[in-house]
């Protein structure tokens, strides 16, 4: 869906920096992971319950699940939560569009 973009395709603007602690770094110190795989990951909503219960889903069956329609879904990189969005087309197919990132203490943010 994404084409590969190289290096040189990011605007400046876009360079990441990682904390004072480490010095500053920019996106062309990092080249090295790159081409590192990740499990990207777009929960839509969870929803609970029993054995019982999901044994008796069928084709057409309605999962109910606990977010509302607007309210912005959770997006994992690893299983680590990183992000939210909103769900967008692309074409035929479904997208996300990243309105928040996510920055906890351990990530250095």
């Amino acid at each position: 869906m994404a084409d590969d973009l190289s290096l040189e395709e990011f605007p400046s603007s876009t360079a990441m920096t990682l904390g004072d602690d480490v010095g500053d770094k920019s996106a062309t110190d990092l080249a090295p992971v790159f081409d590192v795989p990740v499990n990207i990951s777009a929960v839509l909503g969870k929803a609970h319950m029993t054995v019982a219960q999901l044994l008796k889903l069928n084709r057409g069956s309605v999962l109910e699940l606990d977010r509302k329609v607007g309210e912005a879904i959770d997006i994992f990189v690893n299983n680590r939560l990183v992000a939210r969005g909103e769900v967008v087309v692309v074409e035929d197919r479904l997208g996300v569009t990243m309105t928040e990132i996510i920055k906890t203490e351990d990530q250095g943010g």
